[in-house]
């Protein structure tokens, strides 16, 4: 990096071909600048500039290096600038990593709204349940649930949630309501194979219940379709099956009781960036929670 510098500090004694002037356009003192040229001649093992006191005349290495020099800046500076344009002008195709019912249910509709925002953005879009490889699989941003793992991927918080118990008239007409968070022991429960203790917190007071089910899946969109079916106690967040509860298919179970904070964060593998991803990440942190608490 001090090799370019170096060079375009060269290339503007040239275009000037006074060391004064360059300083003058350059900002700096001319005897830095001065003393910045005799370094770089040093470093090359050649005289690049004869030095007068009235003026500076290039030598023949001098001219090679000026042609040279005056190319490798100038695509340095184009280069620069259009980076600049990518960190302020969003644009091209932004590669992103959701899990299924999130992206479906709260998504869709946002990456909609987003893309009017954006005209100049396209969208691929990887529907997983797993979290993705960013790097080898050129995926720019991820979004899930739960809390980051233990890696190098930089995680943004976009809002929270927190789960409550739902069931269908039939299965509590079936099979009795629990008044107690020990009661689901004895009850369906709908899960995910690797959250098999659920745990309940009401005002101080916490209980950790082992649960067990006859169908534990990965997917929320048919662990709801089973609860509707009369199958068993979903634990999901009341966003979820909102429409569910207003359409007086599912009924609160244990109202008084709700489940740890689950958070929802945007995984990426840097801090530093571009514009598509920055906008999407600031976009989803204020219209996410405003979507969410309208259900």
């Amino acid at each position: 990096m001090e090799l370019l510098n170096d060079m375009v500090l060269f290339v503007e004694v040239c275009k000037a071909m006074s060391f004064r002037k360059a300083a003058e356009n350059l900002d700096m003192p001319s005897s830095t600048l001065s003393r910045r040229i005799s370094h770089l001649e040093e470093a090359i093992g050649l005289r690049l500039l004869h030095r007068t006191t009235r003026k500076v005349e290039l030598t023949e290495a001098g001219l090679i290096y000026f042609e040279r020099c005056k190319r490798i800046v100038g695509e340095a500076k184009l280069a620069h600038e259009q980076l600049g344009e990518m960190l302020s002008n969003p644009s091209g195709t932004l590669r992103i990593s959701l899990p299924v019912d999130f992206g479906t249910i709260f998504l869709t509709s946002l990456l909609v709204e987003f893309a009017e925002h954006y005209p100049g953005i396209n969208f691929e879009i990887d529907l997983t349940p797993r979290l993705v490889d960013l790097v080898t699989q050129n995926i720019d941003v991820a979004i899930r649930m739960g809390n980051p793992p233990n890696s190098n991927l930089i995680a943004h918080k976009l809002m929270q949630f927190r789960g409550n118990l739902f069931a269908s008239p039939k299965y509590l007409e079936q099979h009795g309501i629990p008044e107690h968070p020990n009661d689901l022991v004895h009850h369906e429960c709908l899960s995910f194979p690797n959250n098999t203790r659920w745990k309940l917190y009401r005002a101080e007071e916490k209980i950790e219940v082992k649960i067990g089910a006859r169908f534990m899946l990965n997917n929320v969109g048919m662990t709801r379709k089973l609860s509707l079916l009369g199958q068993g106690i979903i634990f999901t967040p009341y966003e979820v099956v909102h429409d569910d509860l207003n359409d007086g298919l599912l009924k609160p179970v244990l109202p008084e009781w709700q489940g740890d904070v689950l958070p929802v964060y945007a995984l990426t593998e840097t801090r530093l960036l571009p514009a598509k991803v920055r906008a999407f990440i600031d976009f989803l942190r204020k219209r996410l929670p405003s979507l969410i608490h309208s259900f």
